[in-house]
């Protein structure tokens, strides 16, 4: 006999060879550790999965023969057999997909009468209450209280635990299935009020109102299921077991979830022997049933076929674009989110009006955390239907949109200014925005792609002064408040051609600046001033003191080297920005270099404030 590890790697060995669908290997690696195995749980263990390795390897006298040895030692549960089922399952699924399935049979519409757009992926019936998620999904309410799940069961992308509200049914879509479903919506009520009834232990009370419920929706698999559930707590058993064999059939493939209860339901009613299946299965368009029948230890399979499917309806003729339209922009919903308290905007409504105030524009919730999360996931299911049942709107709608779009990418016309201080081409410029105006100003800027907008000075009379320089963004980190700090640098100059507006912040037609080009002997003329104008900033930058020198390279970065190309940038070497941007010039004597077009010119200039600065220290 071999010791205990040497049984653990011959375990191992045979899942790998099951794995690897060398079953005839894997049954035989079983059938040597049953000849060792004395402990009765051991054997049972070891005979079924030798049984599953035979039935899968197609050799079912065997495999049968196997289960029943087993079921000799203790009778088979629903896990025992779960290999079994999942075998022949996808061998029926495989030959009636080869004939080509119905339309729709097993799915979770098929035998509900709505659409798989209105099932909830959890308990795969009506989309009762529906509930959407961080990540865009809905769900039952009723499901997710009951799971709390950590993950979505769509994407798989984390929700966590519901705030204080618990989970807030989404307004739009709630109105909407009860406006399109009153029948299974009332029958969702109806359902709900029961289980309240049934916590309360008034057992025919919930069993009144599941019969009214059904006699309302007659092919929801979900009020079988529970009704069978009251019965067998009412001890009716034949009822129950009824009740559950009808829930198996509407949704086969919600069978191997409420299979438990369904054998449970069998025991109970003392007919285990005889009908109650120890575990269901399903792959549509057949339903696979698999029995252990303890007194006969024998196995039985059988194959159930579906029931007719019901009619389906969408309730897609009775939609009105209204039902889909946004409450803040009065328009049909464009990328649609929904807030934690079950609200629906357009994505670009709601941040504009949390540019203002972080609470929900309708019930005036506190979103702050919502905000700081900034996890705008669209809701799935309002843009499937607008999708399929609004396309023509949803066109036009998506035409004004791209319009606007195009219309704020044009870094010619009407481009957003921030009004605030100097900005230098290839100087960084970091930016506390704060103000509603430019929150909207940076969030259009970064949703066009362009990430640019204009920076002038302030002007009394104008509103901004005539010349600017276009900032890009970097990068934007967002406060929970709604605040943000943006990290820019500067990359060309403008002069400004029109003054206007735009929904609150500045806006400008502007035409770019670019230096003049020499050649010849003012070319070489103009290398040699900038040779001397360099060597002048460099002693002025190694005059300052430490602390002042460390303070203006942690803001704007150290001093950069000449360019080997005087000429080759527009505008002009990036030093000379970089010193125009640590002197301690006020902006009104910065603004005139900014419209230079003449590099000398800019030179001579940067030359004569060094040298007053010079003069200033030895005085």
């Amino acid at each position: 006999m071999g010791t205990e590890s040497d049984c653990e790697s011959m375990l191992h060995l045979a899942a790998e060879a099951f794995r690897a669908r060398n079953f005839d290997l894997a049954a035989d690696i079983y059938e040597c550790q049953l000849a060792g195995a004395g402990d009765p749980g051991t054997r049972l263990e070891l005979m079924v999965k030798r049984a599953d390795a035979l039935a899968f390897g197609g050799k079912f006298p065997e495999a049968f023969g196997e289960y029943r040895r087993a079921s000799e030692i203790e009778r088979l549960s629903p896990a025992h057999l779960e290999k079994l089922v999942e075998y022949l399952a996808g061998s029926v699924a495989g030959r009636g997909a080869a004939a080509g399935p119905a339309a729709g049979a097993g799915s979770p519409a098929g035998c509900g009468g709505y659409e798989d757009l209105f099932s909830c992926r959890v308990c795969l019936g009506f989309l009762f209450e529906p509930v959407t998620l961080p990540c865009g999904h809905c769900f039952c309410r009723r499901c997710l209280e009951r799971e709390r799940p950590a993950a979505c069961r769509e994407c798989g992308a984390g929700c966590g635990p519901p705030d204080a509200h618990g989970y807030r049914v989404n307004v739009v879509l709630g109105s909407l299935l009860a406006k399109w479903f009153p029948g299974l919506h009332r029958a969702g009520r109806l359902r709900r009020e029961g289980n309240g009834l049934y916590a309360e232990k008034r057992l025919d009370a919930a069993l009144d109102k599941y019969n009214q419920a059904i006699l309302i929706a007659p092919m929801d698999h979900i009020l079988f299921s529970n009704r069978s559930q009251i019965h067998c707590s009412l001890r009716q058993y034949d009822k129950a077991l009824r009740d559950a064999e009808a829930s198996c059939c509407l949704m086969p493939l919600w069978s191997k979830v409420r299979a438990p209860r369904r054998s449970r339901t069998s025991r109970r009613a003392g007919r285990t022997a005889t009908r109650g299946p120890s575990v269901v299965s399903v792959l549509h368009p057949v339903c696979v049933c698999v029995c252990v029948c303890g007194a006969a230890a024998a196995v039985c399979v059988t194959v159930c076929p579906p029931p007719a499917e019901a009619s389906r309806t969408s309730g897609g003729d009775q939609l009105d674009p209204s039902d889909l339209e946004c409450s803040l922009c009065m328009r049909l919903f464009y990328e649609p989110v929904t807030t934690p308290c079950g609200h629906t905007f357009c994505l670009q409504c709601l941040e504009r009006c949390l540019d203002h105030n972080p609470k929900c524009p309708l019930c005036k919730e506190e979103l702050s955390e919502y905000l700081v999360q900034r996890r705008y996931c669209k809701t799935v299911l309002v843009e499937k239907l607008i999708s399929k049942y609004l396309p023509s709107e949803l066109t036009e709608r998506t035409r004004i949109h791209q319009e606007e779009l195009a219309e704020l990418s044009n870094l010619n016309k009407n481009v957003p200014i921030f009004v605030c201080t100097m900005a230098f081409p290839t100087v960084p410029c970091p930016l506390h925005i704060f103000e509603p105006c430019y929150r909207l100003m940076v969030r259009r800027c970064m949703e066009t792609g362009t990430k640019c907008f204009g920076m002038c000075l302030g002007d009394e009379l104008k509103g901004f002064a005539d010349y600017g320089c276009l900032l890009e963004i970097r990068d934007v980190k967002f406060f929970s408040d709604g605040r943000s700090v943006a990290d820019t640098i500067g990359r060309r100059r403008f002069r400004v051609v029109q003054h206007s507006e735009r929904d609150g912040y500045n806006t400008a037609d502007i035409e770019y600046l670019e230096d003049e080009k020499v050649e010849g002997a003012a070319e070489r003329e103009l290398q040699s001033l900038h040779d001397a104008v360099y060597d002048q900033a460099l002693v002025w930058v190694d005059s300052l003191k430490a602390e002042q020198k460390e303070r203006i390279e942690g803001h704007f970065g150290p001093m950069p080297e000449k360019e080997l190309e005087l000429q080759a940038s527009p505008n002009g070497p990036s030093w000379c920005w970089w010193l125009l941007a640590v002197l301690p010039l006020e902006g009104r004597a910065q603004l005139p270099f900014l419209a230079l077009t003449s590099l000398k010119d800019r030179l001579s200039g940067i030359r004569k404030v060094l040298l007053f600065m010079a003069q200033s220290r030895h005085r």
